[in-house]
């Protein structure tokens, strides 16, 4: 009896679920508010470009001295991800010298 109740369950049943998830979601994405995503590249500064763009157009470039390229963006790693990521891997391998951790995102909380 209990499988023809979920292969021909009511209407009815599946709107409350789907309301208490989407009440679920609600209350996610208002704590989500509170915390502001830190970017893991920042625009690089501007007195590198000429010098990054001549060593990657270089490299890119290989044996072929014909070919031409276009820069259009420079970014550089943030500082302050790479500190928090850092520090939150190390504290995660603790005693697990040969583990390995990759961060996804860094969120600070809004002042």
């Amino acid at each position: 009896m209990g499988w023809f109740k979920r292969l021909f369950g009511s209407k009815q049943e599946d709107s409350e679920t789907a309301l208490s998830n989407r009440s679920e979601s609600v209350a996610t994405n208002s704590a989500s508010s509170e915390w502001e995503p830190i970017p893991a590249y920042i625009d690089a500064d501007p007195a590198d470009y000429e010098l990054v763009s001549v060593i990657a157009t270089a490299i890119a470039a290989g044996d072929q001295p014909d070919s031409e390229f276009v820069v259009k963006n420079i970014y550089q790693r943030n500082p302050e991800a790479k500190t928090v990521s850092l520090i939150a891997a190390s504290l995660a391998a603790g005693a697990h010298e040969d583990s390995q951790f990759v961060v996804k995102s860094i969120s600070k909380k809004r002042k």
